[in-house]
Parts: structure tokens; C-alpha cells; sequence
């Protein structure tokens, strides 16, 4: 399994995506959880306390002046299974972490981890781990971007105007991709009854999941902890983990295939 949470900034994926991840992991299967987005977010979620560590300078090397690519890359010697099991954190329930660094780090030493992290995620073997992504908000990174590694994204989508019009956005750019994908929505922060249907409406995707609008749920993101420590019982986490149980089991058909 390849999926990339996407979507509108602040409509809740990296609450999801994290609790996602370390339900899958708790499933027996090895996980690799990639967070591209500049803002903090998915480490918290998953139980993590590091916000802005990117790849360490032991890992990255200049690229020789006679070799064609980016400007900086892993170290000779250096694969990117190898570098994931040496630099990435451990997270609960077994999950590993990855993540290109944050913007309150040295920008020097951010865009060399930058590189070195589109280098990973290119060369990560197939049947290795399940990646788990979450991508920066908004349209531009997820078909050509940071999210080019996977093959099923999850669009979280509230019952607003904007995320609506994100999620549309989406689904028009996933029906022109140059590969088969498949975009699928997770409504979220659902209130009334009718909310993931005018989500499915309005965006033109099918609703896998509807995650309801829960008071300690969001209290777990603001606070920075994860909502599967925090709240594990919380009906949000259950409808998470009913997501993973469907993308775990059956194959799924999205708006673009």
C-alpha cells in the first residue's frame, strides 16, 4: 500500500494520516510514515516529540561535477532501505519516520535533506514497507510532487466551501495524471447527517470515510499529542480505523484509475 493524505491546509490530515499509519502497523505490517510537509504535524500524531529534524549531513554528499542530477544526494555506498533504517525515527506501534525537515531549520541544510529525501522515496522498494504520506496542503505536489510515490491518495475533505473546491481541484488533476491512480475522500469533521454526501457531491469522489467532528479529537491535535494515545476510544479514531480495515482488505476503485 502506497496512500498520500492530501487536501486543503488545516482540514485534518496529518491527525489522520498519523493515527492511519500506526493502525496499519498495529495490523502486522511494516509501515514507513513520510511527511513532506513544511509545517509541523504528522510527528505529533504519531507520538512523536521531533518537529524539524531533517536528514543529517552524515547521510548527503555533493554529487561529482560529471555526474548528471540534483545538486547534493545519499551518500555513495548508501541505499535508500539502508538510509530509512539508519536515519529514520521510530514512532509507537513500530512505525518509522521520515521526514524532509521543517521550515525553522537551517535552509542550507534543509535543501540538501530536501534532495536526498525525493532520492529516498524514488528508490524505496517496492515490498518493502507500506508509505504512508502526508503532503503539504493545497493542489501542486501530489501527482508530480512530493507525493509521485504513491498509487492511492486520500483527499481529506471538510464540509466547507474551500476544502470542497480544493478536493474538486484534485479530481480534476488526478483525472489527468500520467499514471493510474486512485483519489478517494475522507470527509472529515463531519457534523450532520448529510455531510459526506454532499462531499461525494460536491468533489466528485467517492467518501471512503467519514471522520466525525469530535471535540477531543481536534483537542489532541492542538495539544500536539496523538489522538491514539490521547483519545483512543474517540469515535474519529474508530472511523479511522475502519478506514484502514477497507484499504487493508479490498481493493478500492477512486474517480481516476
Amino acid at each position: 500500500m502506497r496512500v498520500a493524505f492530501v487536501g486543503k491546509g488545516g482540514a485534518g490530515k496529518s491527525a489522520i494520516s498519523g493515527t492511519f499509519a500506526r493502525l496499519l502497523a498495529r495490523r502486522g505490517h511494516p509501515v514507513l510514515a513520510i511527511d513532506s510537509d513544511p509545517l509541523p504535524g504528522m510527528a505529533y500524531s504519531l507520538g512523536l516529540d521531533r518537529d524539524d529534524a531533517p536528514l543529517p549531513d552524515e547521510a548527503i554528499e555533493d554529487r561529482p561535477d560529471d555526474e548528471e542530477g540534483p545538486r547534493y544526494r545519499l551518500r555513495a555506498g548508501l541505499s535508500a532501505a539502508e538510509a530509512v533504517e539508519r536515519h529514520a525515527a521510530t514512532a509507537p506501534d513500530g512505525v518509522r519516520f521520515l521526514q524532509f525537515g521543517k521550515i525553522r531549520t537551517d535552509p542550507r541544510a534543509l535543501f540538501r535533506s530536501q534532495l536526498a529525501f525525493r532520492q529516498i522515496i524514488k528508490e524505496l522498494p517496492d515490498d518493502r514497507w507500506h508509505l504512508v504520506g502526508d503532503l503539504p496542503g493545497g493542489t501542486r505536489q501530489p501527482f508530480t510532487g512530493w507525493g509521485a510515490y504513491a498509487d492511492t491518495y486520500l483527499v481529506v475533505v471538510e464540509p466547507m466551501a474551500k476544502s470542497l473546491l480544493s478536493a474538486r481541484r484534485l479530481a480534476r488533476l488526478a483525472s489527468a495524471a500520467e499514471r493510474p491512480v486512485q483519489v478517494l475522500a475522507v470527509a472529515n469533521k463531519v457534523s450532520e447527517s448529510g455531510d459526506a454526501e454532499m462531499v461525494a457531491r460536491r468533489s466528485g469522489l467517492e467518501v471512503v470515510a467519514s471522520v466525525p467532528l469530535e471535540p477531543a479529537f481536534a483537542a489532541a491535535e492542538r495539544a500536539g499529542r496523538a489522538p491514539l494515545d490521547l483519545v483512543p476510544e474517540s469515535a474519529a479514531v474508530g472511523a479511522v480505523s475502519l478506514l484502514v480495515d477497507r484499504l487493508d482488505r479490498q481493493p478500492l476503485r477512486g474517480a481516476a484509475t
